[in-house]
């Protein structure tokens, strides 16, 4: 690192220390944008979107073909020889339930239970693939579209990453758990070069605050949903006030889990996340038109897997389309915020397994969990829609999707109560995804952090807290969905060159390794 940092002890270890000078510049980015955000909140919102069409406009279509070739490399990866290298010794720490639950808490933010209901609608209104907006082939198509954006690309993006970390840190013995020092034994750099330190200090800034700007889309629109949701459900005045104590309460859950640790606090809170999403999918199947919702879903699925060459290089430029850029690229991006982190999380609980093991439980079980839970709420609320009783594409033109998410609830039977379960749920997700996110920002923030340390609880604390505080902002100011993505989209895109290094970084890892005979 290019200063000296204080030593302090951290959990376990004795020798890590705090990185001051990295979480001071954080701090102060944290802060400067908090302050641009509530000082000049029109002009900062119009920028943004500037900011959002001019990226993407220009390394669109690059990243679609980018995250296009990560699923082929990944998937013969794990097929080949090298799928059987094991990451690390001895057996695995966590069981496999365990491991899925956490993984799967990591990289999915409880504001996937808001798109869950509400992102086909965002499609029937204007949808790829040369489809015309508001027709039945649009609505028939919707729901597929839906699980290609949350299914094999983006947890294929996770699986690379995570690989990589995973086999420079328990096969090569790497000695801190951070990007730097993977990005270092990539380019060949001697650890104590300038090169390597002034390296290392850019992309542990940039983790950060891609870190950062993750979080206030999933957060922002979890908190926006849950308080218009209770607003509506207790008929009372919604209002930022109430907003902050839910965004308190939140944190507060998630920083009593990082204090209480990963085996005891987030391994716990993470069952419960998944369990909860699944009992309340199970019974949105069984409550709603279980019959629609299962053709709907089969039907969509195979539309996914028949079009997925498709869609992923889709560009609609003939069309002058931009259906591509305002989703497809938007989600690889956005799923990027989170790849680093994940696959710093996916490392640490992941030790004693096996290269295709992590392949195929990131793609198999992500998939699985998105497309069930995507399934069983798309497909009610299209069967609303199609029967005519709520017009999700409608309110969300004509009023908010948070209100249409509350309205979908309160047309299940014993609405009131299943009501309540979904915002809670959304809240325990949260806290159980902020709490892995809060731990590898910690770990990053942490040198000399060895196999089995965890990063000083202090330190998991001060970030817990941290993060909760742009979305905040973007409370404040009432941000608009393309302010939140502008958010995504530049604090991802450095992390496009990063992923294109780890591709050839374990190419280099896996033609080395020496197989046991």
């Amino acid at each position: 690192m290019l200063t000296e940092v204080d030593s302090m002890p951290c959990n376990n270890e004795h020798d890590a220390k705090f990185d001051k000078t990295l979480i001071s510049i954080s701090l102060i980015f944290v802060f400067a944008t908090i302050a641009m955000l509530m000082a000049f909140p029109e002009s900062s919102q119009e920028v943004a979107k500037n900011m959002f069409q001019g990226l993407t406009n220009n390394i669109g279509s690059l990243v679609q073909l980018f995250a296009f070739v990560i699923v082929c490399s990944i998937v013969y990866v794990a097929m080949s020889k090298y799928g059987d290298i094991k990451l690390g010794d001895g057996a695995p720490e966590y069981t496999n339930s365990s491991w899925l639950f956490m993984f799967i808490c990591a990289g999915l933010g409880s504001a996937t239970m808001y798109w869950a209901f509400m992102e086909w609608a965002y499609y029937y209104n204007g949808l790829g693939l040369n489809i015309d907006a508001q027709t039945n082939e649009a609505l028939r198509t919707s729901l597929s579209y839906v699980m290609f954006h949350w299914g094999i690309t983006p947890w294929a993006i996770y699986a690379l990453a995570s690989v990589a970390m995973a086999y420079h840190f328990h096969v090569n013995r790497a000695k801190g758990l951070n990007l730097s020092s993977l990005m270092v034994s990539v380019l060949n750099m001697k650890e104590d070069s300038t090169a390597s330190k002034v390296l290392g200090r850019a992309l542990d800034l940039v983790f950060l605050f891609a870190t950062f700007g993750g979080l206030i889309l999933t957060t922002t629109v979890t908190v926006n949903t849950v308080s218009t949701g209770f607003s509506e459900l207790f008929d009372f005045q919604n209002s930022f006030l109430f907003e902050v104590v839910l965004l308190a309460l939140i944190t507060l859950t998630f920083t009593l889990s990082s204090y209480i640790g990963i085996s005891e606090g987030l391994q716990k809170i993470a069952h419960a996340a998944c369990g909860m999403c699944f009992v309340f999918a199970m019974v949105v199947l069984l409550l709603g038109d279980t019959t629609f919702i299962i053709d709907y879903v089969v039907n969509s699925l195979g539309l996914t897997l028949s079009n997925f060459v498709e869609m992923s290089l889709f560009t609609d430029v003939t069309n002058n389309g931009t259906f591509n850029k305002d989703w497809t690229v938007f989600y690889w991006l956005y799923w990027l915020t989170y790849c680093p982190g994940v696959a710093i999380f996916v490392t640490r609980i992941s030790k004693g397994r096996s290269i295709r093991q992590v392949v195929f439980g990131l793609i198999a079980g992500g998939c699985a969990g998105c497309w069930f839970f995507f399934g069983a709420l798309t497909g009610y609320s299209v069967d609303m829609f199609n029967s005519g009783i709520i017009n999700a594409p409608d309110l969300l033109n004509t009023a908010t999707g948070d209100l249409a998410v509350a309205q979908l609830l309160a047309n299940l039977p014993f609405g009131t109560l299943l009501s309540v379960f979904y915002f809670l749920l959304m809240m325990v997700f949260l806290a159980s995804h902020l709490d892995a996110i809060a731990y590898t920002v910690a770990a990053v923030s942490t040198k000399n952090m060895k196999q089995g340390e965890d990063p000083a609880r202090p330190l998991r604390i001060f970030w817990c807290v941290m993060l909760s505080l742009l979305p905040l902002a973007m409370l404040y100011i009432d941000a608009s969905l393309d302010t939140l993505k502008t958010a995504v989209t530049l604090t991802a895109a450095p992390f496009i060159l990063v992923l294109v290094l780890c591709l050839f970084g374990l190419k280099k890892f896996l033609a080395n390794h020496k197989f046991e005979k």
